[in-house]
């Protein structure tokens, strides 16, 4: 599982020119899953991002968690973060997992969010989605998951 994290100031997903999903301050995480991903994945990763402590706190060191912060979640599928561009100039996404199966991880994924975290907006998987956002600092890191 590749979780692209954004610290946003705001952020918001919209599918066909109707809005999905919009927050305030908090993280937008772009989901990618790959074949061997399974649920303790899915609740390993979103622990994770809850724990992460990469707000400022009132020294301007970046040691707050969205929870501290009293931050939102975005979360927006993203297969394409599986692309292989090593050959050629067109990418694979055979680590990409079927859709059937990281369909039912990004769902748990959203159960598991909505769980722990006071709100969470969303994309539509699959779908056409256009995104709009305002990184802070910018801040962006990529969480790996075994």
């Amino acid at each position: 599982m590749k979780c692209l994290i954004q610290r946003v100031l705001l952020a918001s997903v919209s599918v066909n020119g109707a809005c999905t999903g919009a927050i305030e301050r908090g993280f937008l995480v772009f989901l990618g899953i790959t074949h061997t991903d399974t649920e303790q994945t899915v609740e390993k990763a979103a622990e994770k991002i809850r724990k992460l402590r990469i707000f400022e706190d009132e020294n301007g060191k970046t040691n707050l968690s969205i929870e501290d912060v009293h931050g939102e979640l975005l979360v927006v599928s993203q297969f394409t973060l599986y692309a292989d561009c090593r050959r050629g100039n067109r990418p694979g996404f055979e680590q990409a997992a079927a859709a059937a199966h990281a369909n039912r991880l990004y769902e748990h994924f959203l159960s598991v969010c909505e769980e722990r975290f006071a709100k969470v907006a969303h994309g539509i998987f699959g779908a056409d989605m256009k995104v709009s956002l305002t990184n802070d600092g910018p801040f962006t890191i990529m969480l790996e998951m075994d």
